[in-house]
């Protein structure tokens, strides 16, 4: 068996990533589908209170073991359901694979077949801490448009969230021999906006707690959206630790944003040793069930003074219309903020130092 890393290590930092970090946070519901694919990375984010979201994918695998001299061909399905439960950070999802393995062993001629699921758990993830839950942070500096496309030591702060869950062990399972019926899953997942394009999500998992091969893994992925955003590309390294099977992979793939609530993606990889080698690719689709709702308006005679905005301007629905039909074209994921142009700088620039004019003027008066 390989060694990816060593196991008292990842628990350090595991613990390290629980305790030292704040205990709460604002999730937000985004317009824009918030899928967990193609790669096997989890999103510190939640889908959004009252989202049902479904993604599902279809994957071979050819697997070669160079000292028991077997060959395998693998082929099975993917299945995730997310489910935005109670408010913005909370999130119950199920995930699921369900394979078959055709093995043929070499040294007597002889092959077998295995059929069951390889993962099949729940759990709920919780999002404690959202970088981006002060507006102050989003907003872009005026004064140099480099500073809002550059990476800045400051953008490796991840917003993070907490996993736990269970892995249920039913009947004989012949990918997971002795384990019992249910065993436990806890996970430190992080994201963090490197630049515009660039997002990073980190997961470090202790899994199948209780069992005779409990098992510690981590995920590094690294997305990219295109100048067209509907358009991303990501790469992928996943390390696993037990007695039962240690390894190291790479994948990679794209994502294409279809519409708002749909998107399609493919991806590829391979292992690192040959005991065994592998070689998967997958293909899939993620669909959302949008039932988010906004909070309910308040009545006008409930309302402070000035908090229905005032008097409605000439022409204010078709600039809200306008604007409708350019959000409708989409931008890409939730998590990439492509920024304001060099256009649109130089005219929020020149707003702010018109704003900074009139205070002083306003100081200048005399007053009687």
């Amino acid at each position: 068996m390989g060694h990816p890393f060593e196991m008292n290590s990842i628990k350090q930092l595991l613990l390290l990533h629980v305790f030292i970090l704040p205990i709460f946070g604002i999730s937000q519901y985004t317009d824009v589908i918030n899928s967990n694919r193609p790669g096997l990375s989890v999103s510190a984010y939640a889908v959004g209170k009252n989202v049902i979201q479904a993604e599902v994918g279809g994957f071979y695998e050819q697997s070669d073991h160079s000292l028991l001299n077997t060959q395998s061909n693998i082929w099975g399905g993917d299945l995730s359901l997310r489910y935005g439960l109670l408010f913005e950070q909370l999130e119950l999802n199920y995930e699921g694979t369900y394979q078959t393995q055709n093995v043929d062993f070499s040294n007597t001629l002889t092959n077998e077949r295995f059929t069951d699921f390889s993962r099949n758990r729940l759990g709920l993830k919780f999002l404690i801490y959202d970088r981006y839950k002060n507006p102050e942070r989003n907003k872009p500096n005026l004064y140099s448009w480099r500073k809002n496309y550059v990476f800045q030591l400051k953008n490796l702060i991840p917003s993070v969230s907490l996993y736990g869950g269970a892995t249920f062990n039913l009947g004989d399972n012949p990918f997971y021999v002795g384990d019992p019926t249910v065993s436990y899953r806890g996970m430190v997942a992080t994201q963090s906006r490197l630049t515009p394009r660039f997002v990073l999500i980190t997961n470090i998992a202790y899994d199948r707690i209780s069992t005779n091969f409990p098992e510690l893994s981590y995920l590094a992925s690294i997305s990219y959206a295109f100048r067209n955003p509907k358009w991303s590309a990501f790469v992928e390294n996943q390390g696993i630790k037990s007695d039962r099977y240690s390894d190291v992979l790479i994948r990679g793939g794209v994502a294409h944003l279809l519409n708002e609530d749909l998107q399609v993606d493919m991806n590829m990889g391979a292992s690192f040793k040959n005991t065994p080698s592998r070689i998967f690719v997958s293909m899939g689709a993620s669909y959302r069930f949008d039932l988010h709702s906004d909070p309910a308006p308040k009545a006008i005679d409930e309302q402070n003074a000035g908090e229905n905005g005032g008097p409605i301007k000439k022409n204010a629905m078709k600039k809200k219309e306008r604007e409708a039909k350019k959000k409708k074209k989409g931008t890409g994921a939730e998590d990439i903020d492509l920024g304001p142009s060099k256009k649109q700088l130089r005219k929020l620039k020149k707003a702010e130092k018109k704003k900074k004019k009139n205070k002083k003027d306003d100081k200048d008066e005399i007053e009687f």
